[in-house]
């Protein structure tokens, strides 16, 4: 018998408060104003501390207008940054609940020497062993995707028959071109692929600069992008509908209204 896709009336407040407690960050944002205070300042401490200085009382900077321009400009990274994490926590969450994976099963993590001798741990976002999926119909999707997914990315011989499954870097998107953030992402696919693991970059938008898009794909990640058509090796959202048996676009779009509101609220 095949097994029936998750009710979305029964996942998608737990799903949403996932993302509710995340987004709440962006809810209590001030700014720092170059104060360096982690809380940030309020508006009348802002006007009091630009009235007493001269130079910017002299330029009316101490207007509540220019506290409004400094909140929204850190309010959007905070949120932009937010709503990543809150998209790890979420897609970390769907792993366990379509294929039947534990927490830890879901994680995946490992350790670098350091320059001293000790190590660090790095870790992606999320993991789909193969051996722990305990659906079986998944666990022969799963398998053919993987295939599916070697081949486009032209892997031949042991280095598509070996794979133990694929690990996952969730992004909202990219809007910079952080070249520290590129080599550690280049590194992880290399370690990814050490593990035996595919590598899958998997963005919930379709913001990335191609020539990022072209060095990760020179490294072998597989970039799923965040667009509703396509196929399961390049769309986000088809392949969480076809793979994992859960339609996330499906979510987004029946709680768009609720998100929309509580992010106008955040900045």
């Amino acid at each position: 018998m095949a097994e029936p896709e998750l009710p979305p009336t029964n996942v998608d407040e737990t799903y949403m408060e996932l993302l509710r407690g995340v987004l709440r960050v962006c809810l209590n944002y001030k700014p720092s104003c170059g104060h360096g205070r982690r809380d940030g300042v309020t508006l009348t401490e802002f006007q009091r501390i630009y009235r007493e200085d001269e130079f910017y009382s002299w330029f009316g900077l101490d207007s509540p207008l220019v506290y409004a321009a400094h909140k929204v400009a850190g309010g959007m990274t905070s949120i932009y940054r937010q709503i990543g994490t809150g998209c790890q926590i979420l897609f970390h969450r769907v792993l366990q609940d379509t294929l039947g994976l534990s927490p830890a099963n879901a994680t995946w993590s490992y350790k670098v020497p350091t320059t001293n001798g000790k190590s660090r741990t790095l870790s992606l976002d999320g993991r789909i062993p193969i051996e722990n999926i305990t659906k079986s119909l998944r666990c022969a999707t799963v398998e053919s995707w993987l295939k599916n997914a070697s081949a486009h990315l032209g892997l031949k011989g042991e280095n598509a028959a070996n794979l133990h499954g694929a690990v996952f870097e969730v992004r909202q998107g990219y809007k910079s071109n952080d070249a520290k953030r590129q080599n550690a992402d280049v590194s992880n696919a290399s370690s990814a692929y050490a593990y035996r693991y595919l590598p899958v970059m998997l963005l919930l938008s379709v913001q990335i600069p191609e020539n990022l898009a072209e060095r990760y794909a020179r490294a072998r990640w597989l970039i799923l992008r965040g667009t509703v058509s396509g196929s399961s090796i390049d769309s986000t959202y088809v392949f969480c509908r076809d793979v994992l048996g859960y339609d996330l676009a499906g979510f987004f779009q029946r709680n768009s209204s609720m998100q929309k509101k509580g992010n106008a609220g955040g900045v």
